[in-house]
């Protein structure tokens, strides 16, 4: 298959190879060569005129576009503009139930489960990310060849903590503690420096009761050898962490989180819709799944808001979104500046188009909750989350929000890994066959000779195997970090 037309509504197809001029494509000769993954109009197009995808407007063209022509973002333009007045109207799906499954994970002491042991080493300030780098150094050679059960040592630095004021502050305090709360943490070594905003004794108060044989929090600024310290804090920590095993658990405890990026015209034809059918069957077991990216929401966020299961989850969708049109409008930026410029390269050339392809990682199911940024998960089933589009603080923010993985959908690739396992999913097989330490799974073999079924039943069980400790591409390379949205001044 060299070309499809995703929608019988649809008055553009979508090359799954380069096409050359002068071939012949959904009844149509091509005027233009059409790189994979890009446009071309089925029918002459006057100024003017919608461009249809999916069975909805993407856009419409700004100049006359014969049939057979490049569609992209020089001669497409949003039809969307401003914030907008919404409607309810429900069109829900229930998903059945389906046969129980299991993973062997960490079920922790407050109930939740985890699917990593790890120990984490967390600033409450950006001054101390230099010791905290250096005391996970440190204790990975002290215990190198004795981990038990710990899979890995990790800090995580960041710039903030101190010289914020207001929401970011909260912000930074939030998802800080939402870390020291995370079940994929068999232990916590908080780590102050004693001046900063970010006091330890509020955070203390932020994070609530603790194991204190697996959570243990300092001052820098107290203690004589803040590295002989730390160092002495960790092996108690050990101690307990390295004993802990795993058990079989039900999916239903699983929370996972939605997230794509560095997009292209194959995104919304096989990575996220095989998404979505996962999303489905995790809400099928019990479990949980989380779309964010409010601003991929925009043109098709009444396709969420009449998924939602009733009118008081419909008025927070509403204020979700519209909140986030707010935001940019405060700060005097455009409402609709998006795709990126990797966005465009690969084909996609309008919000529209973008939001289409992006909300389809939802897949059927029924909105149960939406979260502000920095909350945790309370509401089992599909949840939207408050957090930008971009890839490390979406995230990061899934993750705080109780995720235990992240599954990421690319086109165009990329290798970062957030602070729980961030498994990479292709859009195209070229891809899949040029960044192996990359990408985990390939899903454009959707266009290729798989159909759903077959590689829906791959994928889910590539992500149980995940979940059961094999870990994905960004994990052998040792890259985990953590990015925390900020909206306002730095002192």
């Amino acid at each position: 298959m060299r070309y499809i037309r995703i929608h019988p509504d649809d008055n553009v197809a979508v090359a799954l190879a380069d096409l050359r001029a002068g071939e012949e494509a959904g009844g149509v000769v091509l005027q233009n060569d059409v790189p994979r993954g890009h446009k071309f109009a089925l029918r002459a197009l006057p100024a003017g005129e919608n461009v249809v995808k999916y069975g909805f407007p993407i856009g419409h063209v700004t100049r006359d576009a014969g049939a057979g022509s490049l569609l992209d973002h020089t001669c497409i333009k949003t039809n969307l503009e401003g914030k907008l007045d919404y409607r309810y109207e429900p069109a829900l799906t229930e998903i059945a139930p389906t046969a129980k499954r299991t993973f062997r994970g960490f079920v922790r002491a407050d109930g939740q489960v985890g699917i990593r042991n790890q120990i984490w080493i967390i600033p409450t300030v950006g001054c101390v990310n230099g010791i905290a780098e250096t005391l996970a150094a440190r204790f990975r050679e002290e215990v190198k060849g004795r981990e038990g059960s710990v899979d890995a040592i990790v800090a995580f630095p960041h710039n903030y903590g101190c010289s914020q004021l207001g929401d970011d502050h909260e912000n930074t305090r939030k998802i800080l503690a939402d870390m020291v709360r995370h079940p994929n943490a068999g232990g916590v070594l908080v780590v102050s420096l004693g001046c900063e905003n970010n006091q330890l004794d509020a955070f203390r108060d932020l994070v609530g009761p603790v194991d204190g044989d697996r959570v243990r929090m300092f001052v820098c600024q107290q203690v004589e050898d803040e590295v002989e310290y730390g160092l002495e804090q960790l092996r108690a920590i050990f101690a307990a962490a390295s004993r802990d095993v795993r058990t079989e658990v039900p999916v239903s405890e699983l929370r996972v989180g939605l997230k794509c990026g560095g997009s292209d015209g194959l995104s919304g034809i096989t990575a996220n819709p095989l998404l979505g059918s996962f999303s489905d069957w995790i809400v099928s077991q019990g479990g949980t799944t989380v779309l964010t990216e409010v601003p991929e929401m925009f043109g098709a966020e009444t396709l969420l808001m009449n998924r939602c299961q009733d009118r008081a989850t419909f008025d927070e969708t509403v204020s979700l979104i519209n909140g986030f049109k707010e935001y940019f409008l405060r700060s005097g930026q455009p409402v609709y500046e998006n795709p990126s410029p990797g966005n465009k390269a690969g084909g996609i050339s309008t919000l529209e188009e973008k939001s289409l392809g992006c909300t389809q990682k939802s897949g059927r199911s029924i909105v149960r909750g939406v979260l502000p940024y920095g909350a945790r998960l309370s509401r089992r089933g599909l949840n939207l989350l408050s957090a930008p589009g971009n890839d490390l603080v979406a995230s990061t923010a899934l993750a705080a929000a109780g995720c235990q993985i992240v599954l990421f959908t690319t086109g165009r690739g990329t290798p970062f890994g957030t602070f729980v396992p961030t498994l990479k999913v292709s859009t195209n097989t070229p891809l899949s066959v040029r960044k192996t330490g990359w990408i985990d799974f390939n899903a454009g073999v959707l266009v290729e000779d798989a159909t759903m079924e077959e590689v829906s039943r791959a994928f889910i069980e590539k992500v149980l195997s995940v979940a059961g400790g094999a870990p994905v591409k960004s994990e052998e390379s040792g890259f985990r970090e953590i990015a925390i949205f900020k909206t306002g001044v730095t002192l």
